[in-house]
């Protein structure tokens, strides 16, 4: 098993570097000069003045040199400081957007994750019958939806028309601290970022399910005797979670960019709102930055689901 997970590690190390030197290629190649987001309209600067501020920030070197220079920075742990926050530091700020993005993140996917195993199992069960059609196609209308009409339509509905739910934020601004008002305000975005995994998930386990129920080892024990229920729970459902687990893992990455339009829409205080601004102000600190700690979240939770797979299913040799 440490075999396994320290192969499982080197990969996600390779990945990490792909990553961040995709990153740091696409920003250059975008339009414009960076050294545009440093100038101040108001104030009128020089040629000199231009040169000295391009030689302070190291952009008259080769690429490769900016390349590892910003790597060999961003291990010690300096992703440098943000333009348009007055040189607050990006990593305090971007560790202090993650709880937030975090929160909204794990609860979208656990309600995604409950109702998706809940549903499929009873569409395999129900195979063909009217409840199977319908969920199968809101299911199918789940995973055409786009993040941001799902959103825009969501607080339109429940905010602007039943006003069920706050219409954003985290929480009532000038009200004291409550978890009963952060979860008034969480409950429909999350449930909104649910839908499209929730669908997806529900696809996933009741094509499983079906492929399972038509086993072998499922008819032998229907024909002990055993209960249906505990046929479809105990045999027939824990060998068809094994591909949706996989599916888990792969949403992550999908649903950071789903919270992203819904951080934006719903003001919701984190790592999406942050991107959204920092690339609407042309803050390429804070656009690295929060980039990169976001691929390395999404390169441990695969890790971490390759891990649990290889644990859950006996097949794999993990030595």
């Amino acid at each position: 098993m440490l075999s396994f997970i320290a192969r499982r590690c080197a990969t996600g190390l390779l990945m990490l570097v792909a990553l961040s030197l995709l990153i740091f290629i696409l920003l250059r190649l975008s339009p414009g000069d960076p050294i545009d987001a440093y100038i101040n309209p108001s104030v009128p600067m020089s040629a000199s003045d231009l040169e000295t501020l391009r030689d302070r920030l190291g952009l008259d070197r080769p690429l490769p040199l900016q390349y590892f220079g910003w790597v060999r920075a961003a291990l010690s742990g300096d992703f440098g400081y943000s333009i348009q926050r007055n040189g607050v530091r990006v990593l305090p700020l971007v560790m202090e957007r993650i709880g937030p993005t975090a929160l909204l993140m794990g609860a979208g996917l656990a309600i995604a994750i409950v109702v998706g195993i809940a549903t499929g199992i009873y569409s395999a069960v129900r195979r063909n019958a009217w409840p199977d059609i319908a969920m199968s196609v809101l299911s199918f209308i789940g995973i055409s939806s786009p993040a941001f009409l799902t959103a825009l339509l969501g607080l339109y509905f429940f905010s602007v028309l039943l006003r069920w739910a706050p219409s954003g934020g985290m929480q009532t601004a000038g009200a004291p601290f409550s978890i009963s008002d952060v979860l008034a305000h969480l409950i429909l975005p999350a449930c909104l970022l649910s839908i499209g995994h929730a669908a997806l998930i529900m696809r996933y386990m009741r094509a499983s399910l079906l492929e399972v129920l038509n086993q072998d080892y499922v008819r032998t024990a229907r024909a002990k005797g055993v209960r249906e229920f505990w046929v479809i729970i105990k045999h027939a459902t824990r060998n068809a979670l094994l591909p949706v687990i996989t599916l888990i893992g792969s949403t992550v990455g999908i649903a950071i960019g789903g919270a992203i339009f819904l951080e934006s829409v719903f003001n919701w205080p984190g790592m999406g709102l942050l991107l959204v601004n920092a690339v609407g102000t042309r803050d390429y600190p804070v656009i690295t930055g929060a980039t990169l700690v976001i691929g390395v979240c999404v390169i441990l939770v695969n890790i971490l689901t390759d891990v649990v797979y290889a644990f859950v299913d006996p097949r794999i040799q993990v030595g």
